[in-house]
């Protein structure tokens, strides 16, 4: 017998072999899935071996013999194989700088909210003393982000009402008002100037003169202004505003009185 008739006869031999094998079974496979209930549930590894085989005998050869689940289920098993050798999102990292702690970000905002006039570096400079290190492109960073303008445009934007809650501690009002006095010459007008610290309203008169010259201001200012003797001492002086004057009619009149 020719070799080439009998290795096609054996390999007919063989092939229908393997076709009756395939055949049962994927009756078998049809048979078992009929019986059980419900959904059938696949690990990780399970998925990975259909996936492997479903693509190398390609979609025609699974919808006829896949029987688990549909072949388009798993070719799409496949795709994210693929996509998971190629996935390197566990390697990279997020751009440019890490952000800062919230900390130092709500620093950096109740600084520039509190002092309208501070810019980039002078806000640097105050965290430096209290530990913080920072950039100036940090600091216009974290502004711009919360809506806070510079400097030059925040400082435009202070009503007198903040700038006077943001220097409470420090600030102090003056003023001078008058009160008729009956002397044994008569009628005299005396001058009453006073203090009032604005964090605790506290008034302090000064001094009451019927004739405020200069030599007698230079010596209230003397007076005032002594180091941990004088009322002024650590203080920065603002002229009195009106909403203040209002607040401050009672204090005037307990100054009358002495």
């Amino acid at each position: 017998m020719d070799w080439k008739r009998l290795l096609a006869y054996i390999t007919g031999s063989v092939d229908k072999e393997l076709q009756l094998r395939n055949e049962f079974l994927v009756a078998e496979n049809r048979i078992f899935r009929n019986q059980i209930e419900g959904r059938i549930k696949l690990t990780d590894g399970e998925r990975k071996t259909l996936a492997e085989i479903g693509k190398k005998l390609g979609r025609k050869a699974l919808e006829e013999v896949a029987t688990v689940v549909k072949p388009e289920t798993i070719l799409g098993w496949h795709r994210r194989l693929i996509a998971k050798k190629f996935d390197g999102s566990k390697n990279r990292r997020s751009p440019g700088r890490p952000p800062i702690d919230k900390e130092i970000e709500d620093q950096i905002l109740q600084c520039a909210k509190d002092n309208p006039s501070w810019g980039y570096d002078r806000i640097v400079g105050a965290l430096s003393e209290l530990g913080y290190t920072v950039s100036d492109q940090t600091v216009g960073n974290v502004l711009k982000r919360n809506g806070i303008a510079p400097a030059p445009e925040r400082k435009k934007q202070t009503t007198w009402r903040q700038f006077i809650r943001a220097h409470m501690d420090v600030l102090v009002a003056t003023d001078f008002f008058t009160t008729e006095v009956w002397t044994l010459g008569g009628l005299v007008t005396f001058y009453v100037l006073f203090f009032i610290e604005l964090s605790t309203r506290r008034v302090h008169v000064a001094g009451i003169t019927p004739n405020p010259d200069e030599k007698w201001m230079m010596q209230i200012a003397r007076n005032e202004t002594m180091v941990d003797l004088g009322f002024l001492d650590g203080k920065s002086m603002t002229a009195i505003p009106n909403t203040v004057q209002r607040s401050c009619a009672s204090s005037k009149t307990r100054a009358l009185n002495l």
